[in-house]
């Protein structure tokens, strides 16, 4: 599988980059993308700096980097514009054909698009983000009554992102838990989670690409061995069956497409339309 180092480069947090970029490389099999988010690229200082990592990993690796941006002011973006790599700005792409459509030079001011305290869907996606991150990886079970639904499944199967992503998309109040010990050795539930089981949505995935996420993070010890993985995928699953869980395999599916399957098979609308 050929590796490609992918910058996704910000003036803000990043999510807007991020979620375009994953969206673009989803549609490309047979590459490993490593993804390296760079938020608050706000100064031409900044932009200089980075344009030298660029060049250190294109030197590196043979292969010029991918580099998405969503870049606003002018004189920043122009200091990536002469590293060796691919650069894709996102603002270049449609605020020249918007500003020749509309007939008139648009601000080329950052962070307008977060300037949006009074407004309801903003505030949706907030409150939904802090509640995901308030209860992640089995935090917060006492908040889990206010959980619009709570995935669970093994570790490293995508419960986080996938709750970030429904969270800022679409303003869903989501918990995840892990599913870890005896609970998971004998396929019972959860005693914290028994009252909300109408709200449950399991996550699994193929064991090779569980061994493979799992030895990026941890490679030694028995947490990424192919044995491991296979018994904990066998025992969730089980799990899910023996209790009605709906559940679905993430392995060939982009956070989108993970998301969009979610809200199908639990019927759950968003509190943001998109």
């Amino acid at each position: 599988m050929t590796r490609r180092t992918v910058f996704l480069v910000s003036d803000q947090t990043g999510v807007t980059v991020e979620a375009l970029g994953q969206s673009l490389l989803s549609q490309f099999e047979g590459f490993d993308f490593h993804t390296v988010t760079v938020p608050f690229v706000d100064s031409i200082d900044k932009a200089r700096k980075l344009a030298s990592l660029i060049e250190d990993r294109a030197e590196k690796e043979g292969e010029r980097p991918l580099v998405f941006t969503s870049l606003v002011q002018e004189e920043v973006r122009e200091k990536l514009l002469d590293a060796p790599g691919l650069v894709l700005d996102f603002f270049e792409a449609f605020l020249g054909p918007l500003e020749r459509e509309l007939g008139v030079k648009s601000l080329h001011e950052y962070g307008r698009g977060h300037g949006r305290a009074q407004d309801p869907v903003y505030e949706a996606r907030i409150a939904a983000t802090d509640f995901a991150i308030a209860c992640d990886d089995g935090n917060g079970v006492r908040n889990y009554g206010q959980a619009d639904l709570i995935l669970v499944g093994v570790s490293r199967s995508g419960k986080t992102p996938t709750c970030l992503y429904l969270a800022l998309q679409h303003g869903i109040f989501v918990a995840n838990y892990p599913l870890t010990g005896p609970e998971l050795d004998e396929s019972r539930l959860p005693k914290v989670l028994e009252p909300h089981r109408e709200k449950l949505y399991g996550l699994t995935i193929t064991p090779e690409r569980l061994q493979q996420i799992r030895q990026e993070r941890r490679s030694r010890g028995t947490y990424s061995s192919r044995q491991q993985v296979s018994y904990e995928l066998r025992c969730a699953e089980a799990l899910f069956r023996r209790y009605s869980i709906p559940y679905q395999d993430t392995t060939q599916s982009s956070i989108e497409e993970i998301a969009a399957k979610i809200l199908n098979d639990s019927g759950l609308e968003g509190r943001v339309r998109v």
